[in-house]
């Protein structure tokens, strides 16, 4: 007889869940000025959801290949249907847990508000991390052994009594300096991550979205913060797709 974990982990792979957690979040404290006032401050707090699901599905190798150049329309349509994909995952995974008579929120994109530092409540980085799924690099982002940094992120939270994997507290980046190295707006910089660190330390986010909406605009005409180009240099992300 399978746990209430395997039946959880065996929906979400159903629905295309590449990489699962489970994530103990109790001394979690969230970000942002008001992080009360947002939908997941609020299933946090109010509600008392402290254990967290992550998962992740990972970018095509071959739209990866493409972002060492210059990010392209279809890295753009692939991002935004990945969202969708995650989004519906996450809503499955919290649908399944309602009908076992436990409260769980789904994480989705309309529900993330990021405040004006550009940082949600309770970040999907936070909730892998602390799920085990890989750690943040110097990139800012997360990587995993498996993908490297080329994935893409969501997260539901609960009450159910799941039991939680290991997270993961600090880097696995060591020497490596190839994400900062190639940043084409150089805002990385180069700062091993550890749990509690303040993002300021790794990342000038606002040069960052900067450097992205002129790469953006420059090689697809479109106005949006995306680049790309961090993760898919990352030897894990380059390891992923040799083995592809």
């Amino acid at each position: 007889m399978m746990t209430l974990k395997e039946e959880l982990f065996q929906c979400l792979k159903k629905e295309g869940a590449a990489l699962m957690g489970i994530a103990d979040l109790s001394d979690i404290h969230l970000f942002g000025e008001h992080p009360e006032a947002s939908p997941v401050g609020e299933a946090f707090l109010k509600e008392g959801l402290r254990t967290g699901v992550s998962v992740a599905i990972p970018v095509p190798p071959a739209i990866v290949k493409t972002l060492e150049t210059a990010p392209t329309r279809e890295y753009y349509d692939t991002y935004y249907a990945m969202n969708h994909h995650l989004d519906q995952i996450v809503t499955a995974g919290a649908a399944f847990l309602t009908q076992k008579g436990f409260h769980a929120y789904a994480n989705t994109v309309d529900k993330v508000i990021k405040g004006t530092h550009s940082i949600s409540a309770l970040p999907h980085k936070t909730v892998a991390t602390r799920a085990g799924l890989g750690w943040i690099g110097k990139s800012c982002l997360l990587v995993t052994p498996q993908y490297g940094g080329a994935i893409r992120l969501s997260s539901l939270l609960t009450d159910a009594p799941l039991p939680c994997d290991v997270p993961i507290r600090e880097s696995r980046c060591g020497n490596c300096h190839r994400c900062v190295d190639q940043c084409p707006g150089h805002a990385l910089k180069g700062t091993l991550w550890y749990e509690g660190i303040d993002r300021s330390l790794i990342l000038d986010w606002q040069t960052c979205k900067k450097a992205q909406l002129e790469r953006m605009i420059a090689a697809t005409g479109i106005h949006q913060d995306l680049c790309g180009k961090c993760f898919a240099v990352c030897p894990y992300t380059q390891r992923y797709i040799r083995n592809q």
